[in-house]
């Protein structure tokens, strides 16, 4: 009895023995992989950070007239895949998306989202289908002289010479560029927002695009050394003002010679 009592210790003993090494074997298994294995946390860039909030933003604000997979809704708002960050940068910092209600042309408005947000949104519509980008740095490295000539020729016809904007037909007009920022300015002329055409790198190359930026820029903060603009908005109103003015001093003139005669 004595032998087979501690034959079933001996067995129980080493039931228990592979039971505890099995359990050793899964921990050791299970530390090794928590040691090693990527961390997603970890793999997380500023970017898929900027990604995912933007992700959260969309689907607060836009979804109604974009869609949720940003293809578009049929009368309410076309397709994001494939138009970059420059386009968020131009529509959503100036306030025209989101959009209030349709009509002829989005008007500028305080904007809804701050910039950060701005950029958040940016990196999720790019992250659907890239797209133009508005390259960092000073946008307003180029030439003056050159910058001047190219507005002239491409911009004045629609925003006039001045810069002031001008109409358009349908209802839709060329805005002023008062308060457009040099970012801003670039996105317009990467995406052709509305009514303006696209001018691409090939159309008009980076530095050709800081000219332009460099003599807007300038040019709206320039101050008029012969005396009032007068809105600077050309000829018309200097000659009424020239006319009416003139007119009574000329008649004041001459009343006043006739009655010293």
């Amino acid at each position: 009895m004595i032998a087979s009592a501690g034959a079933r210790v001996r067995d129980r003993f080493r039931r228990s023995s592979g039971f505890v090494v099995l359990v050793l074997a899964l921990g050791l298994l299970g530390g090794a992989y928590t040691a090693f294995a990527p961390s997603s946390q970890a793999d997380e860039t500023p970017n898929s950070i900027a990604v995912r909030e933007g992700e959260k933003l969309y689907n607060g604000g836009c979804t109604t007239c974009h869609g949720r997979n940003a293809q578009g809704i049929t009368d309410r708002g076309p397709s994001l895949i494939g138009v970059g960050a420059a386009a968020v940068e131009f529509q959503v910092s100036t306030g025209r998306m989101p959009m209030a209600r349709q009509e002829a042309q989005a008007e500028r408005k305080p904007p809804q989202f701050n910039k950060e947000q701005t950029e958040q949104l940016a990196a999720f519509i790019d992250s659907l289908g890239g797209g133009p980008k508005v390259p960092e740095g000073n946008l307003r490295d180029g030439d003056l002289a050159q910058g001047g000539r190219l507005f002239r020729v491409n911009c004045s016809s629609c925003h006039g010479y001045t810069a002031n904007g001008g109409a358009l037909s349908s209802g839709k007009f060329a805005p002023a560029l008062d308060d457009v920022t040099d970012e801003q300015m670039y996105a317009a002329m990467l995406t052709g927002p509305q009514n303006m055409p696209v001018f691409g790198d090939n159309q008009l190359t980076p530095d050709e695009k800081k000219s332009i930026i460099a003599f807007v820029q300038n040019m709206k903060a320039e101050k008029d050394p012969g005396g009032m603009g007068l809105g600077r908005t050309g000829p018309v109103p200097e000659g009424l003002v020239i006319f009416v003015v003139g007119i009574v001093v000329l008649l004041f003139a001459t009343v006043w010679i006739a009655g010293k005669s």
